[in-house]
Parts: structure tokens; C-alpha cells; sequence
């Protein structure tokens, strides 16, 4: 469900990473990396935030650079600061997200924003919102519609110990028929979802 080969990235002098290599069906996958490794940049071309300099991604089958709009469709893609825009509530968001993917934001939805403690909070405003909030919102929108990966950048940063037990259960549950591939500081959050951990030095290693 997702695939990416050759990905290279480089800043000026600085080269980020190299020919990085992966292909994943159902399943959840840490990339636990030191601090300064990479890790948001590569989640960031995942998503399709920014480009690699070489190399392509598949998400669901479609390549990321020839079909982005198939390929995003198909994509939950959480980064580590959730801010679409300052305007919209957080149900306003939901809906969008449901619209864009043909689906309404059903029972199973508005129960994940409950555990996540959200209910109080749909008719807020995204600049109203603490980090922690901003980030449970696009969590919950992991669950609309059918989608084959779930991209996500730290994902426990400004979560709750509440909410991260949440997340402890929704990731392993996800995995059961998606790519649900993130990146963390945090070993024990990733033992928690039955994560399968990977550094870089993993990626760019073949088989």
C-alpha cells in the first residue's frame, strides 16, 4: 500500500538522506530515528508536502509524482503542527475531509472524536485550539472514507497520556487494512502499536 524507491533529498551541501528504499502492505511501521535524522522531511515527501530530489512514491498503487491527486486521495496525512488554516471548526474540517474523500462523518467518526475528548470542541475554531487538539482532529480523520495509508509526523507530540491510550489503540486497529507508517522519538509508544521499528540505515538497505 505504500512503496517508495530511490527517494533522495538534499538542502544545499547538506544531503538529508539517499536512496531510500520501502514497500509495505497492511501493517504499522516506526521510523525511529535520532533527533536531526531526517524524519519530518521524509514524512513531509510522503505526503507530498515537498519533493524529493529523485525517486517516487506510491501510495495505494498510484504514483505519488505522475497521479498525486489519486494518490492523496487515498493518503491520511497527519504532520506534526495540524493547522489547515485558522477558520474552520473542527467539524467543519471533518466534513471537508469526508466530502473530499465521498463520505459523511458518520457514527464511528464522531465516537473517535469523543475518546479523543474532542466533543467539546467541534465548533471551535482551528486557531482557537491547543497543539494536542489541532493534532486529535486530523487523527480522527483517519477514519473517513477508504483509505490505504496514514502518514504521520510524531504523532503523540502534544497528546494527553488519555489520548495517546486512544492512539495506542486506533493505530494497531488501522493497521489491520492499512499502511499506517510514522515516525517517533518515542520507542515505547511504537512497542505499544505492535509498530515494526526502522531507521534510515534500514530504508537504504535492500531486502
Amino acid at each position: 500500500m505504500l512503496r517508495f524507491e530511490n527517494l533522495s533529498k538534499r538542502y544545499g551541501e547538506r544531503v538529508i538522506f539517499q536512496d531510500l528504499h520501502f514497500d509495505s502492505a497492511a501493517g504499522c511501521v516506526a521510523l525511529n530515528d535520532e533527533s536531526g535524522s531526517g524524519k519530518s522531511t521524509l514524512i513531509s515527501i510522503l505526503a507530498g508536502a515537498i519533493e524529493a530530489d529523485s525517486g517516487d512514491v506510491w501510495i495505494g498503487g498510484h504514483a505519488l509524482r505522475a497521479a498525486p491527486r489519486a494518490a492523496q486521495a487515498l493518503l491520511t496525512y497527519v504532520p506534526e503542527d495540524c493547522m489547515p488554516s485558522p477558520d474552520p471548526t473542527g467539524r467543519d474540517y471533518l466534513q471537508r475531509v469526508a466530502a473530499a474523500r465521498n463520505t459523511t462523518v458518520g457514527d464511528a467518526a464522531l465516537a473517535l472524536a469523543d475518546r479523543f475528548g474532542l466533543t467539546p470542541h467541534l465548533e471551535k475554531r482551528f486557531e482557537q485550539m491547543s497543539f494536542g487538539t489541532r493534532k486529535k482532529f486530523f487523527l480522527t480523520s483517519a477514519v473517513l472514507g477508504e483509505t490505504s495509508v496514514l502518514i504521520a509526523d510524531e504523532p503523540v507530540g502534544g497528546l494527553d497520556a488519555a489520548a495517546r491510550a486512544v492512539l495506542v489503540d486506533l493505530f494497531p486497529t488501522l493497521a489491520q487494512t492499512r499502511t499506517v507508517f510514522f515516525s517517533s522519538y518515542d520507542d515505547a509508544f511504537s512497542d505499544a502499536c505492535e509498530a515494526k521499528r526502522l531507521t534510515f540505515a534500514d530504508l537504504a538497505r535492500r531486502g
